[in-house]
């Protein structure tokens, strides 16, 4: 069955206007997306845009956002697709009579270039270098990471990949014709990942090598997550890009 889109359009909003809402004439359902200010305010800041996993919604990840580094706007942005209340996916993911997993593309295909529009809006609302881009991804927002990153190269320096996997499907058409030179990728994955299996993870750095793109590979001794460990080693990576 096919998910229901929460929105036709990809808007910006923010629970930090007046009265928590961003009001429209447009009859577009306003959504609330969290933020976080940069702590070290420049005149334009680096941007770190979380995209959460099928099922979740905006608020898982920012959890993180306390601890990121302090020169980051943060903001989290919930998937378009409605699965029940609190829940959201990116695409659908659909099942065959025997229980065959199958993804809906075309529909990733849409949440990747509405990504892109989200971006061009917190970009053109807020004071962010639009050459300083960074989304960090878990699971489904993983695959989404990489489709926007290695489609549109150029408005993204660097992507956290975790646990997830590089679903080549849904990049843009010539997508290998892209400069990558700009782009750097921290991937890791849980060894014992029963929803992801850590030999999907395994194939992007080598296809991601092959491209050169520069990349850090980990794993780590646990399930469909991200431990302590891993969020350390996300966190050095970013503070020493």
């Amino acid at each position: 069955m096919p998910l229901m889109a929460v929105s036709n359009r990809c808007l910006l909003l923010d629970p930090y206007f007046k009265n928590g809402l961003k009001t429209s004439n447009h009859n577009e359902l306003i959504i609330r997306i969290p933020r976080r200010e940069p702590k070290i305010k420049k005149d334009k800041n680096p941007l770190l845009l979380l995209l959460h996993g099928y099922g979740s919604n905006e608020q898982d990840l920012f959890s993180f956002a306390a601890e990121l580094p302090d020169e980051y706007y943060v903001i989290s942005a919930r998937a378009p697709y409605d699965l029940q209340y609190g829940s959201y996916a990116w695409y659908a993911i659909n099942f065959d009579a025997d229980q065959n997993k199958f993804s809906d593309n075309e529909q990733a295909k849409t949440s990747r270039d509405r990504i892109v529009a989200f971006l061009e809006e917190a970009i053109a609302a807020y004071a962010i270098d639009a050459d300083n881009i960074t989304l960090i991804g878990f699971s489904q927002g993983t695959i989404l990471s990489y489709a926007v990153a290695l489609s549109y190269p150029e408005k993204i320096r660097r992507v956290g990949a975790l646990s997830g996997y590089l679903n080549v499907e849904i990049l843009k058409d010539n997508y290998l014709d892209n400069d990558f030179s700009k782009l750097s990728m921290f991937i890791s994955h849980g060894t014992s990942d029963q929803v992801i299996p850590v030999s999907w993870a395994q194939k992007a750095p080598i296809l991601l090598n092959e491209s050169g793109i520069k990349t850090v590979y980990k794993e780590y001794p646990i399930g469909h997550g991200v431990s302590p460990q891993n969020f350390y080693d996300l966190k050095s990576w970013l503070e020493s890009e």
